[in-house]
């Protein structure tokens, strides 16, 4: 039987909340595959108790990310009350990006599918009734083209989203402009406005493509 003293029951807590915060660190620097020892190292405890605490990947990363996934959630619902669909869908979509660039982990957990995770499961529903909701919305307002589909935009988010690590490698804000061109294809006028973040060099273009794919994962 545990240590079931107000000491023993602090300590857990303690060894519990610190696991968690360093995962969140070395999730935000190598990805969801990081290995759990080294996490385990980095909070200066054993293996067994991180797996006392977290007995799966799963549980660990649905304990890291539930507040994150909460705050998107929330940015879902700040969207669809908007009266304007597309300034919904494009302050939307502006968010979560910006999340996937800043932190590693969280791009993983949008852009893949983790079984297990039962808050993931939970905001990748909320996300697609957030879109679907935007994109008819936006066609009922002539905003959105017609013929765009809910699929389409996954597809299309989703191949961006995960390149989004690689376009950071190289300016911080990298990922604004081809967001911004992937939002101007989905309206039915034109967009006049100038493309926002400098368009990258060859070099760093030549850069961005040596850091795409799982085998440059850090």
């Amino acid at each position: 039987m545990g240590d079931r003293s107000p000491v023993g029951r602090r300590d857990a807590l303690r060894n519990r909340k610190l696991l968690a915060n360093t995962a969140r660190e070395v999730f935000a620097e190598q990805g969801l595959d990081a290995p759990l020892d080294v996490i385990a190292r980095r909070a200066g405890v054993g293996n067994a108790t991180l797996y006392r605490h977290f007995p799966t990947r799963a549980a660990l990363v649905d304990e890291v990310f539930r507040d994150a996934l909460t705050e998107t959630a929330a940015a879902g619902e700040r969207a669809r009350a908007a009266e304007d669909a597309w300034a919904g869908l494009t302050q939307y979509l502006r968010t979560v990006f910006a999340g996937l660039a800043a932190d590693r982990g969280a791009n993983d957990l949008m852009t893949t599918n983790l079984e297990g995770v039962t808050s993931l499961e939970a905001i990748h529903a909320h996300n697609r009734e957030t879109i679907d909701e935007l994109i008819r919305r936006g066609k009922e307002q002539g905003t959105i083209r017609p013929d765009l589909t809910t699929e389409d935009l996954l597809f299309t988010l989703a191949a961006l989203g995960r390149a989004v690590p690689a376009l950071t490698t190289v300016a911080p804000d990298a990922w604004l402009r081809p967001l911004t061109l992937l939002l101007d294809a989905l309206r039915t006028n034109p967009a006049t406005h100038p493309l926002p973040a400098p368009p990258l060099t060859s070099h760093q273009f030549g850069k961005v493509l040596l850091n795409l794919g799982p085998h440059k994962r850090r």
